[in-house]
C-alpha cells in the first residue's frame, strides 16, 4: 500500500480557481483533490494557494554588511513575502569571483538562511568563470555595464571576451545596463538625469551587440519602455519600477535612490503598458540601514528592500483586476524557475512543494511589521496582501508571523551536475 501524504491543506483555493485539497508527501505535491488522511493537517478556509515564489535577484549582504542584512533577516523577509527561493548576487564584500569565496558564500548561507536558495557567479576580469560554474553558481551577474553600489563596471571589451568563455556552459548572464553622464548627483531628479532611460536602451542594445552567437543574456531591472523595447532575450522588472516613481519623493530623499534610477510618473505608468513583454518580476532586493539612506543625497547608497513586498503588491493588483493571477504566477515563479534551470514549485502533483496560502483581503504595507534589517519601506500605507502560511519542500516554514527554524536548501545551478537535472 501506498503511503498517506505527509501533510494535507484542505480546501484552498488553486491558481485555476479550482476549489481542492493539497496532498503533501517527501517534499512533493502528491495529489490534487479530495482529502485523504495525513500527519497534518491545514485548514485552507478556501485562502489562495501558490506556488512559492522564484526571486531571481536579491543581494542577502551578511558577513561585513551584516548591519544591512544577514541570510537569517533575509531569507525571513523572503518567506514572509511568499518568496520561497532567492538567487543571491556576487556583487558582495568580498565578490563571489572564484570557487573559494563562492563556497564561503554557499557555507553561510546553509548556516543561516530558512528558504531555499542559489548564488550566482561574478562577471569580471579576475573571475574563474570555469570554477564558478562547477562550483554550483545558478547563474553569471548581475554584470555591470555600469558602475552601481558595490558593483564595478565591466569595459565593453573584457564584458565581449567574458560572454564568449560563458557561452559555451550554457548559463544565463544577467545584466545591468546603464550609462551614467557626468554631474554632481545631488537629488533624485539629477539622479534620473544622469542615468537616464535613453541611455539606458542604449546600454542594453550594445550590450546586445557584444553576443552576437546567441547565448544566453537576461536583463535586470529594465525601468522604461525605451529599455524594454530594445531588449533581446528575456528581461527582468523590479516592483518600484511598476509602483514608485521619483516624483512620490521629496527630490532630497535618499529612500528613492536605486540604480537604474526611479522615473518619472509619466514614464512609470508606460512600464505597466508592457506588462506581457515582461518576463520576470524579481525584488532586486538591496538592503541599506535607515541611517545610510537618510544621510546626505551624494552619499547614499543605491537599493531598496522588496523581497518581502514583492509578490504582495503584485496580488493586491490582482486583486484589483489590474492584472491576471496566471501572469503574477508565471513571471514570480515559473519562468525565473525555467530561465535558471531549476525544478519549478507548483501546485501540480509531482512539483516542489513551494506553497503559500493567501488570504482575501490586502492590508496598508507596514515597515514595522516587515523583517529585513534595513527597518523602512518605500512602499509603507501601499495595499499589499502578505501570506498566512509558507511552505518550503513540504515543510511549514511561516505561520501567522512565526517561524519554523528550518534550514532552507542550496540549489546548485547546472553545471554542478553532470547530467543537467536539477533535484
Amino acid at each position: 500500500m501506498t503511503p498517506g501524504p505527509d501533510l494535507l491543506i484542505k480546501n484552498v483555493t488553486l491558481p485555476d480557481g479550482r476549489i481542492a485539497d493539497v496532498s503533501v508527501a517527501d517534499g512533493v505535491v502528491s495529489h490534487i483533490g479530495a482529502g485523504l488522511r495525513a500527519d497534518i493537517v491545514i485548514e485552507g478556509n478556501r485562502r489562495l494557494c501558490l506556488p512559492g515564489g522564484v526571486d531571481m535577484h536579491v543581494h542577502m549582504r551578511g558577513g561585513p554588511q551584516s548591519e544591512k542584512e544577514t541570510w537569517s533577516s533575509g531569507s525571513r523577509s523572503a518567506l514572509a513575502g511568499g518568496v520561497t527561493v532567492v538567487i543571491d548576487q556576487p556583487n558582495q564584500v568580498p565578490p563571489v569571483r572564484n570557487p573559494p569565496s563562492f563556497q564561503a558564500r554557499r557555507e553561510e548561507a546553509e548556516r543561516e538562511s530558512l528558504c531555499n536558495f542559489g548564488i550566482n557567479g561574478a562577471v569580471r576580469p579576475d573571475a574563474d568563470i570555469e570554477g564558478l560554474w562547477r562550483a554550483g553558481a545558478t547563474a553569471f551577474g548581475e554584470t555591470f555595464a555600469a558602475a552601481s553600489s558595490y558593483g564595478e563596471a565591466v569595459g565593453y571589451d573584457a564584458l565581449a571576451a567574458l560572454l564568449r568563455r560563458i557561452r559555451p556552459l550554457g548559463a544565463l548572464v544577467t545584466i545591468h545596463a546603464e550609462k551614467v553622464r557626468e554631474g554632481q548627483d545631488v537629488s533624485l531628479s539629477v539622479h534620473n538625469a544622469l542615468r537616464t532611460g535613453t541611455g539606458e536602451a542604449e546600454a542594453v542594445s550594445e550590450v546586445a551587440n557584444l553576443n552576437p552567437e546567441g547565448g544566453a543574456l537576461h536583463f535586470c531591472h529594465l525601468s522604461c519602455i525605451h529599455a524594454i523595447d530594445a531588449a533581446c532575450g528575456s528581461i527582468e522588472v523590479t516592483p518600484h519600477h511598476l509602483f514608485l516613481s521619483y516624483e512620490m519623493f521629496a527630490d532630497s530623499d535618499g529612500r528613492g535612490k536605486v540604480n537604474p534610477p526611479l522615473r518619472s510618473e509619466k514614464a512609470r505608468k508606460k512600464v505597466w503598458s508592457r506588462w506581457e513583454r515582461i518576463d520576470v518580476i524579481a525584488s532586486d532586493h538591496a538592503p541599506h540601514t535607515r541611517s545610510e539612506k537618510n544621510g546626505a543625497f551624494p552619499g547614499v547608497p543605491s537599493g531598496i528592500p522588496g523581497v518581502e513586498t514583492m509578490i504582495p503588491l503584485l496580488l493586491a493588483a490582482v486583486y484589483e483586476r489590474r492584472i491576471s493571477l496566471a501572469s503574477v504566477v508565471e513571471k514570480t515563479s515559473s519562468t525565473p524557475a525555467r530561465l535558471l534551470g531549476m525544478k519549478a514549485p507548483g501546485c501540480r502533483p509531482g512539483c516542489r512543494a513551494d506553497l503559500a496560502l493567501y488570504p482575501e483581503e490586502p492590508r496598508p504595507v507596514d515597515p514595522d511589521a516587515l523583517h529585513s534589517r534595513a527597518g523602512w519601506s518605500p512602499y509603507a500605507g501601499m495595499p499589499a496582501v502578505f501570506p498566512d502560511i509558507v511552505l518550503v519542500s513540504g515543510d511549514i516554514a511561516f505561520d501567522n508571523g512565526d517561524f519554523s527554524g528550518n534550514r532552507g536548501a542550496w540549489l546548485p545551478g547546472r553545471g554542478y551536475l553532470g547530467d543537467h537535472t536539477q533535484k
